[in-house]
């Protein structure tokens, strides 16, 4: 018999509750006011009542915008998406694309540019942007040739040693483990719908990077920053550990485990066991710690709640132990109290150690984090029935 307290039925609930506020409020609102009518593209930014800023806009939320509403079809969405998703890459393509072939990092609102470093975190988001909209507008083989030309310009220009890259042009020293993590991903999503075995090679490469560098075997735990001769960063750069990071990157591994022959799932886990018991006050994943597992930034922001559920989501289907389960519950409440909101369909963005939120607009970023979370749940829960 199945018990009511039973968190994978609670989570049915939670479900039911965040794709409603997606398809109710968040897509027509950011649908509405969020998109540049006039000049194309995505806003950075919402008001807190919901007006679009005018801020410098940056490459990846033009790539990040593009895949949150590539995905609003899934959720049968009644508004624009595809639209939405064409004009938005257009927009990119034209306005971010420099002539070597690398992403610029800023526009105006007009397109001019305003910043022209290539960063390996834009080039990464650039290539799930192009993932989303391959599949959202069914031209896969239009996109994947934008995405390979990108690919082999990140390799001419990023490239540093034992399959990593700088994470600019400018080659500093540190190695930064984040922009690899997202390179992950985008080269994962590649993997799964693309045509070039050169997608899989990738994932590997970053995988195999994840094990013997960026992660600590001290502890386990994921590091953010590494000299070139993959020692940590000098001073409170290399002692950081963001427990966001450590769920997020679990759930990539966790993907990873039919394309790689390493036992994935050992380090994944222990990963999140470390974000769990280490990185979560008071019900929400804090921002970061330090490498003896204090406390180093006790606000919570948004996006670390999303990636807990993710991992925890994906744990519990692949180990079907129950605090798997727990752990998604817990991590889908404390995002609900993020969304609400005066006006449905915004966000807080941070959180503090005594519950309240902090007054500010609600940055565009953010929602390729939520959407991805509620994907993930969707499809936890979609496997259930």
């Amino acid at each position: 018999m199945t018990l009511r307290g039973d968190p994978r039925l609670q989570l049915a609930g939670v479900h039911a509750k965040l794709v409603g506020w997606l398809v109710d409020a968040a897509y027509p609102l950011w649908g509405r006011h969020g998109v540049d009518a006039q000049n194309g593209g995505f806003i950075e930014a919402l008001d807190p009542s919901g007006a679009p800023l005018e801020h410098r806009r940056r490459a990846l939320v033009q790539a990040r915008q593009a895949y949150a509403f590539a995905q609003a079809p899934r959720f049968r969405w009644q508004g624009d998406a595809l639209g939405i998703v064409s004009r938005g890459i257009d927009y990119f393509h034209q306005y971010y694309l420099r002539p070597d072939g690398l992403v610029r990092t800023l526009a105006d609102a007009g397109g001019a540019p305003l910043d022209e470093r290539a960063l390996l975190y834009d080039q990464s988001f650039a290539l799930l942007g192009y993932a989303a909209a391959a599949i959202a507008l069914d031209a896969r083989v239009e996109f994947e040739r934008r995405a390979l030309e990108l690919r082999h310009a990140i390799d001419r220009r990023l490239r540093a040693t034992d399959d990593a890259f700088f994470s600019g042009e400018d080659h500093a020293l540190a190695l930064e483990s984040n922009p690899h993590m997202h390179l992950l991903e985008a080269c994962l999503a590649w993997a799964e719908i693309g045509g070039d075995p050169g997608w899989t090679a990738w994932v590997r490469d970053l995988v195999e990077l994840a094990l013997w560098r960026f992660i600590r075997t001290d502890s386990g735990a994921l590091g953010e920053a590494y000299t070139m001769e993959w020692l940590p960063a000098p001073g409170v750069a290399g002692r950081i550990i963001e427990p966001g990071h450590q769920f997020e990157w679990a759930w990539l591994l966790l993907r990873c485990k039919q394309r790689h022959s390493a036992p994935l799932q050992h380090a994944a886990l222990r990963l999140i066991s470390i974000g769990d018991e280490f990185g979560v006050r008071g019900g929400v994943a804090i921002n970061a710690l330090l490498d003896d597992f204090s406390i180093h930034d006790p606000n919570a922001r948004l996006w670390p709640q999303t990636e807990r559920l993710k991992a925890a989501l994906l744990a519990a289907a692949l180990t079907h132990e129950p605090r798997y389960w727990s752990m998604a519950h817990s991590a889908a409440i404390s995002l609900i109290s993020f969304i609400e909101t005066t006006v449905s369909g915004l966000w807080f963005d941070v959180k503090l150690p005594d519950g309240s939120f902090v007054p500010s607009p609600s940055p565009a970023s953010s929602f390729y984090h939520l959407v991805g979370a509620i994907v993930a749940l969707d499809t936890a829960v979609s496997r259930r029935r």
